[in-house]
């Protein structure tokens, strides 16, 4: 359901709960109020979003792709602000499978902007470990910094010691693979 039709139910049944107090029937009017209050929250928060999450928390993937894939047109189904976490909860989910195509949600959702550090951090996080996979050094290091620089409250500190300590492993590995002559490895 786009988000205009939300807001014209809500103020629909506001103005039926408004009415209902002024007849003196306060019973049902706070009740409509109640009910106006939980349609105005659903334009913010949109419930296939949120069943999504709550999906993809239980580590319950194909539902949580199910109810992302509900959303058929983002754009009008979704406020602006919700449009990078869209893209977010579908990197994640992508990345179980294939991380490789995962790279290109991650880098959408911070095109369109994550209002939490957290969520900010884990977009670069997951960015810095598909860069590592395709051995890019380089833009791997300056994700895991952006990463550590957004989780302001330390919630991701450890996966970001991990993911350097693999990013020196790396290092490790292109050493070694390089040792003698074009591509050769080295026999201990």
């Amino acid at each position: 359901m786009p988000n205009f039709i939300r807001i014209i139910i809500a103020a629909v049944v506001l103005g039926a709960a408004i009415s209902l107090m002024v007849f003196s029937h306060w019973g049902w009017g706070i009740l409509l109020v109640f009910l106006a209050i939980l349609i105005f929250v659903t334009y913010i928060f949109n419930e296939k979003m949120l069943m999504a999450q709550w999906f993809l928390r239980k580590e319950n993937m194909d539902k949580a792709t199910i109810w992302l894939n509900k959303i058929k047109n983002y754009e009008k189904e979704l406020y602006k602000g919700q449009w990078g976490y869209y893209h977010l909860l579908i990197g994640l989910i992508e990345s179980r499978t294939s991380p490789m195509k995962s790279e290109k949600y991650f880098k959408k959702a911070l095109q369109f902007g994550l209002t939490m550090d957290h969520n900010i951090a884990l977009a670069n996080l997951s960015l810095a470990g598909v860069e590592m996979a395709k051995r890019n050094k380089r833009e791997a290091q300056r994700l895991l910094k952006e990463a550590e620089k957004a989780d302001k409250n330390k919630l991701m500190a450890e996966q970001i010691k991990m993911m350097k300590g693999q990013l020196t492993m790396l290092d490790k590995t292109q050493m070694v693979q390089g040792g003698r002559g074009r591509g050769g490895f080295r026999q201990f």
